[in-house]
Parts: C-alpha cells; sequence; structure tokens
C-alpha cells in the first residue's frame, strides 16, 4: 500500500464542493476525445472573445491549475499552503508569445517577483523558462554555433542581459532560481548560458538551478562532466530533476529530420534513469543541491528512502520536493507533514494569456498514464470518508 493515501492529510484545506469540482473536471481530463475537443474550443473562444469565455475557464481549469490572475490575487493560495508547510513557486505562465516587448515585460515581472518575495520564506524559489526570455529560434541558432547576424548577435545579448538581471537580483536578495528546461534543440544553448550564470553567482551555495529531463538520452552524462567543470571552477550546482513534458514533438521531429530519437525508448528506461540520477546526486552532495520535481509515488518514496539510509535530515536545505498545483495533493501535503522541504509550483497570469499552459497541462494529464485516474480516485476516497462511508 501507498504511503500517500491519507487523503484526509491531502485535502484538509479543501470544501466538499471544491472537491466535487475538481472530480467533475478530472472526469473531463480524463477522456482524450473531450479534451481534444474540448480545449480547441476553448482556445478558440479566448482568442476570439466570445462572451463569457474568460468567465467558464476561470471557473473551471484556471481555479483547478492556477493560484490567480496577479501574484497579489494569488498569495491567498500561497498563505493556506504555508501554514500546512508547503511552498510556493511562482510560476508566470505566459506561453507562446515572441515579441521582444514581451520577453521585456515578462523579465520585468519575474524581477517583480523576486522583489515581491523577499522576507517571505513561503516563497522559495523564484522560475523562469528560457523562452520566456526569447526566440526558441534564437537558442537553436547558439546551440548549433550558426554564423550569427549583427541583429542576431544584439537579440542573444538581450537574452543573455535578461537571464543577467534575475539570475543577479535573485543572488543579491539571496532568492533560489529555477530555469525551466525545453525542447532538446534549444537546451544546449539554455545550458550553457545558465552554467554562465552559475560560475558567476553559485560561488557560495545554490542560487541559479537548471532543470534536468530524464526521459531524454545523455543527462546523467551532463551532469557527470558538468560537476567536473563546476569542481574546477569553484561553483555549486542547483539541479530539478524531472521526467519530461514534449516527448510526442521530440519523436515526431527526430523522425521527420532524420536524426536519433532523443527520448528514452520505453518507461522503465525513463525511471531508471531518474532512480540513477537520485543515486548520483545524493553521492555528490557536497557540490549539488537538487529538487525532486515529480508526481511518481515510486520515486518521491525512493528519495525519501536514500535519505533515510544515508541519516539525511529530512529538512536538509539541499534537497527540495516539488509538484504542481492542482495536482497531488497526497504527495506534496505528506511530505510537508513528515517535514521535508516541499513546494507546489503556482502558475498564474491574466486568463487570457494562460489558456495555452492549462491547455497543456489538461492534454498532459490526459497522455500521462494513470495521473487522472489517481487522482480521482483519491477525492472520491475523501468523498466518501466524509459522509462516513
Amino acid at each position: 500500500m501507498s504511503i500517500f493515501n491519507n487523503t484526509q492529510i491531502a485535502f484538509a484545506d479543501k470544501s466538499d464542493s471544491q472537491l466535487r469540482k475538481a472530480f467533475w473536471m478530472f472526469k473531463l481530463i480524463e477522456q482524450p476525445t473531450l479534451t481534444k475537443i474540448g480545449t480547441g474550443i476553448l482556445n478558440f473562444s479566448i482568442h476570439n472573445n466570445v462572451p463569457f469565455a474568460d468567465n467558464i475557464v476561470k471557473a473551471t481549469l484556471f481555479e483547478q491549475f492556477c493560484g490567480g490572475e496577479t501574484r497579489e490575487e494569488s498569495l491567498k493560495a500561497v498563505n493556506q499552503m504555508w501554514k500546512r508547510g508547503v511552498g510556493s513557486i511562482f510560476d508566470y505562465s505566459i506561453e507562446g508569445k515572441e515579441e521582444e516587448e514581451t520577453f521585456d515585460a515578462v523579465c520585468k515581472e519575474i524581477k517583480d517577483i523576486i522583489k515581491f518575495s523577499v522576507g517571505n520564506p513561503a516563497i522559495p524559489f523564484i522560475v523562469f523558462k528560457p523562452t520566456a526570455f526569447g526566440r526558441i529560434g534564437m537558442y537553436e541558432e547558439i546551440g548549433k554555433n550558426a554564423e550569427l547576424t549583427s541583429s542576431q548577435k544584439s537579440e542573444w545579448e538581450r537574452i543573455v542581459k535578461r537571464f543577467d538581471e534575475v539570475c543577479r537580483l535573485c543572488f543579491e536578495h539571496d532568492k533560489k532560481v529555477m530555469i525551466d528546461a525545453e525542447e532538446t534543440w534549444m537546451q544546449d544553448a539554455a545550458d550553457h548560458l545558465v552554467e554562465e550564470m552559475m560560475e558567476k553567482y553559485n560561488k557560495e551555495k545554490a542560487i541559479v538551478w537548471n532543470t534536468i529531463q530524464l526521459y531524454r538520452t545523455g543527462r546523467l552524462e551532463y551532469m557527470e562532466a558538468h560537476i567536473q567543470r563546476a569542481n574546477e571552477k569553484g561553483y555549486f550546482i542547483g539541479y530539478k530533476i524531472v521526467r519530461g513534458a514534449y516527448m510526442e514533438k521530440e519523436r515526431e521531429r527526430a523522425a521527420e529530420m532524420n536524426y536519433p530519437d532523443p527520448i528514452q525508448p520505453t518507461k522503465d528506461a525513463t525511471d531508471k534513469n531518474y532512480n540513477d540520477s537520485v543515486d548520483f546526486l545524493l553521492e555528490n552532495l557536497d557540490s549539488v543541491s537538487f529538487f525532486v520535481g515529480t508526481h511518481n509515488e515510486k520515486s518521491t518514496e525512493l528519495v525519501m528512502d536514500k535519505m533515510q539510509e544515508r541519516s539525511i535530515a529530512h529538512d536538509d536545505n539541499r534537497i527540495y520536493f516539488g509538484q504542481l498545483y492542482g495536482m497531488s495533493d497526497n504527495i506534496t501535503y505528506y511530505l510537508a507533514d513528515k517535514n521535508y522541504n516541499v513546494g507546489k509550483y503556482l502558475p498564474y497570469g491574466p486568463v487570457k494569456d494562460v489558456v495555452p499552459y492549462l491547455t497543456r497541462r489538461a492534454q498532459e494529464n490526459t497522455s500521462v498514464k494513470g495521473q487522472t485516474g489517481r487522482e480521482l480516485g483519491l477525492i472520491q476516497k475523501e468523498l466518501d470518508r466524509r459522509k462516513g462511508k
């Protein structure tokens, strides 16, 4: 039996009506055809300003998976979770925009989050996506070592400047910043840039953290080589380890462009890669801090067991756990109850701008085997418990 089945702890903050609404939502998401049709209608309605579309989104998917439209609005969720020992990782979830003005605006928003979070232990991490600060095509060119035009050089310099401004501000205010991972064809450039930031700002401890997607091949080897580089240059490393979120897109592109599939061949191979990485990181805790970003109960329990084997305190500040807001509360709140460092990714932003994120979240829930069924089972179990069944 799973240790993560205490629904009373998991849903202590949820009313009966909130649980019933969540049940209905996950029930819809469980149907791939309905999800595809629903997210299509959702995107069309929002982008064509269909009357009341914003209200419908806000009362459904948005309420389940987002903290609010603004930081201030999201504070209610932050404070509620912190009462239970769960931190919040503000995630300004604007996706799919490629204008310089948008990149500058998002950079300013991230810097505002940093200032907003100063002195608040309930917000332990800041996070952003590389493509929130620059075009994916620009990262791709850099990763290929392509010859750049003068305008491209200027564009890349602006991306580097945005990274540096955010990382420096985090350094100055002693806040940790995680940079998310994205598609393989832009990741080499992002990795290199994040390493530059680590070398600059991680001299005393891990302020800047990179994200490692372990459904990819070669990522454990990347970490092994990176640790050698970091030790030689004298800086600390922070990693968030996740399985990954772009599998279908990656495989299709590899087939179309006739290069080796960069994704692990099977789910078992991904799980093994993830678990091997946990071992490797625990062996290198002197120079690495890591964030276990997973909704997988087995992987979470594995890290807990290995920490116990090594007599590592539950609240050792080099190890964090995290899940997405609106999902896997059974894992999050169990960890918090046992005094582990744990946080929720808390997306926020204007409803219209957050729709691409919400669409992706719904589709991922549909495609991840067992995830939605597990959520439904836990919610039903808690509703039954409350009825005294």
